[in-house]
């Protein structure tokens, strides 16, 4: 069998191989009662600050196997998590439409995406992928999904 992709690293890997599926983030718009909009953002502070615990682990355990280099996307992720646009764009959502905070997170991550995807700079263009995956390992969070990649003590080529 020959499997083609984008090598996240240049040369020949020989090895096991794990599969790794993102799950379905989708999510819906629920109108929720004035009332309940602070413990809405609450939910949201919440589990940004657990995906930033988990962004810190992958760091670390990137940065012993793979190398600071490699390794700066999750302390860059964990960075676009404190983004003041990003997490106003969200508690605004919430509080001004009276949503859940899953379809707010899912409604700013698709806007700031696209506004990086529109940019002229490839760099900036290529954050796009960035905020989708921060987006989506919030909402998985507030979804209470829990995994995500094989991530155990052997070595592995991640598919």
């Amino acid at each position: 069998m020959v499997l083609r992709g984008k090598s996240v690293f240049g040369g020949i890997a020989i090895g096991r191989l794990s599969v790794y599926k993102k799950k379905d983030t989708r999510v819906k718009r629920i109108k929720i009662a004035e009332a309940d909009t602070e413990a809405e953002v609450q939910r949201f502070f919440s589990a940004k600050e657990t995906a930033k615990k988990q962004l810190a682990g992958l760091y670390e355990k990137a940065l012993k196997e793979v190398g600071e280099v490699n390794a700066m996307i999750f302390e860059v992720h964990q960075m676009m998590l404190d983004d003041m646009d990003y997490n106003e764009s969200v508690i605004n959502m919430i509080q001004t439409q009276e949503v859940n905070a899953e379809f707010a997170v899912a409604s700013a991550g698709d806007n700031f995406s696209k506004m990086f995807a529109d940019m002229e700079d490839e760099y900036m263009r290529e954050r796009a992928a960035d905020v989708k995956d921060i987006s989506n390992r919030v909402i998985s969070i507030l979804q209470g999904v829990t995994g995500g990649a094989a991530i155990g003590e052997e070595p592995v080529i991640l598919l």
